[in-house]
């Protein structure tokens, strides 16, 4: 290990779950500082595999566990969370280079919130449900669906919100009766290590939760060919169209959470200090690196330029600094190759006629990941900033004449995960969110949706297919399964259904009579068809 290595993992078990055969490590740095923290070893494809193979064999017995031992388990995860919080807090800032307040914020608090809420709902969101039957003349079906876990989930989580990501996804996993394996993101192993930590304090049966690094680049392949039966995979749209290209070789599902280049609308009754205030919120924290985060503003003309003086104060006044200090408001970029990206897009819109027009300071002499944060006018649909993600704390501001233009702007994208509305009059904002093509619509706040356990997360068009969180999440670590069944099977006098063989005319004729009972036009043909039905019935239940 580095003699630079950090006090940070200290307390970290740096051994995985499954011991890595490899003999390559991956380097952990502090964004803010560019020290290295420490090392992790990496694991190689044949531990993938034997994770995957351990996983398969111990989930039958994971499954059979009541539920109520289930919720025990995973009620642990919690207690170590509440124990040691401010720990989970400073490693996610030191290890992503977002600030305390944000890793306490965002993914620190919501993860104990979503281990209450799946706990509390396990229950209902697994029961099974009766299905009303479709047509009297088959009353005697009694169909209910249940749930039936896939086996073994794999999880790829990103380094945006490495902690609260992957954490709801294993909950959900575990609950639902599968096992796990997650691979967190190389950027961010230290905060991997300490969920890791986080499951296994629980004292799980073992191979019920795997942790695996390796690089994000055989991730994907790794799970799918040795055999996951769903994976979950949260990061870049090229990324996910690859995996999905990749699963179909094996039909193996997906839930892909994807890009975002996510709009705010804001209307001319809006309270425009709540909304710029808002747009900083959901613009710069994690210094913009949120796939959910605001990264286009559309202003109604009447309060274009009210709106921009509030915007420009409250920018110009953040302080950008280490995330481990309490006085600062945005922390540090987490990679330097995403720094050259929102660069590139800042260059390009600058290129192409945009204006700076308000930016906050950055430390000086400072060795870290640390960009200003940035409010671009005289933007257009031309540039990056505009049309693909930035994910860095750059906002672009446009004014449109119209909701009905601002609306049209916001579809403007291939990409459509979340958007907000702001307005006095909530019902009028709720009607243009309905409008527009994206995931998750909020209004009169931006991006702390994915904060609520309950509600789905996931987007639009190639934000992503599928959805994690809340009950429809929580399916998605299901299959359904339907049961059928007769409960005229069991009475002796009944022995076979009408239409099996062998075949006769009066069946044919039964079935006829069943159509001219419900789409006839007259009363007549509709007695005939019940008494043809009522004849073949009675004569294929009894014969033998």
């Amino acid at each position: 290990m580095n003699s630079q290595t950090s006090n940070v993992a200290k307390n970290l078990e740096v051994v995985p779950s499954v011991p890595a055969s490899g003999k390559d490590v991956t380097v952990c740095t502090n964004p803010a500082t560019c020290e290295i923290i420490v090392e992790y070893p990496v694991h190689t494809l044949e531990d993938v595999k034997t994770a995957v193979k351990n996983a398969r064999l111990a989930q039958p017995g994971w499954q059979a566990l009541p539920l109520k031992t289930k919720i025990a388990y995973v009620k642990k995860f919690a207690e170590y969370i509440q124990k040691n919080s401010d720990k989970i807090a400073e490693i996610i800032s030191r290890d992503n280079g977002k600030t305390v307040f944000d890793a306490m914020f965002a993914e620190v608090g919501p993860a104990t919130l979503a281990t209450s809420y799946y706990c509390k709902n396990a229950a209902r969101f697994l029961a099974d449900r009766k299905i009303k039957a479709g047509n009297i003349m088959l009353m005697n079906k009694r169909s209910r669906i249940v749930r039936v876990p896939y086996g073994v989930v794999g999880i790829i989580s990103p380094w945006n919100y490495p902690f609260a990501i992957p954490f709801s996804e294993v909950v959900m996993g575990l609950l639902a009766g599968n096992t796990v394996i997650l691979k967190a993101a190389s950027e961010t192993q230290v905060v991997g290590h300490v969920l890791k930590e986080c499951i296994e304090y629980a004292g799980l049966p073992e191979h019920v939760f795997t942790y695996i690094n390796m690089p994000g680049s055989k991730a994907g392949n790794a799970f799918i060919d040795a055999g996951v039966d769903k994976l979950f995979f949260t990061g870049s749209v090229s990324v996910g169209k690859y995996l999905m290209k990749k699963a179909s070789e094996r039909l193996t599902p997906l839930v892909l959470e994807l890009g975002g280049n996510d709009a705010m609308i804001v209307c001319d009754d809006a309270d425009l200090y709540r909304a710029a205030c808002g747009a900083v919120w959901a613009g710069m924290q994690n210094s913009g690196q949120s796939c959910g985060g605001v990264e286009r503003i559309y202003v109604d003309k009447k309060v274009y330029h009210e709106f921009l003086t509030v915007l420009k104060e409250r920018v110009e006044g953040l302080r950008v600094g280490e995330g481990i200090h309490p006085t600062s408001d945005i922390g540090a970029m987490t990679t330097k190759k995403q720094m050259m990206t929102v660069q590139e897009h800042i260059d390009d819109a600058l290129a192409k006629g945009a204006k700076i027009f308000a930016q906050s300071k950055v430390p000086e002499n400072s060795k870290g990941n640390f960009m200003p944060c940035m409010v671009l006018t005289d933007v257009d649909h031309t540039m990056l900033t505009m049309k693909d993600e930035t994910f860095g704390p750059i906002i672009g501001v446009m004014s449109v004449g119209t909701m009905d233009e601002a609306i049209a702007l916001a579809n403007d994208s291939n990409l459509g995960l979340t958007c907000s509305v702001w307005s006095k009059n909530r019902k009028k904002a709720a009607q243009i969110g309905r409008k527009v093509m994206a995931g998750a619509v909020m209004i009169n706040d931006h991006l702390m949706s994915h904060g609520l356990a309950e509600t789905p997360w996931g987007g639009f068009k190639e934000s992503g297919i599928g959805r994690t969180h809340g009950d429809i999440g929580f399916a998605e670590m299901t299959q359904h399964q339907v049961i059928v069944d007769d409960i005229f099977s069991t009475m002796p006098f009944i022995r076979r259904q009408f239409w099996w063989q062998p075949f006769e005319k009066m069946q044919y004729d039964g079935m006829k009579g069943l159509i001219d009972i419900f789409h006839a036009q007259g009363f007549r043909e509709r007695l005939i068809g019940l008494l043809k039905l009522s004849y073949a019935f009675s004569g294929s239940f009894l014969k033998k």
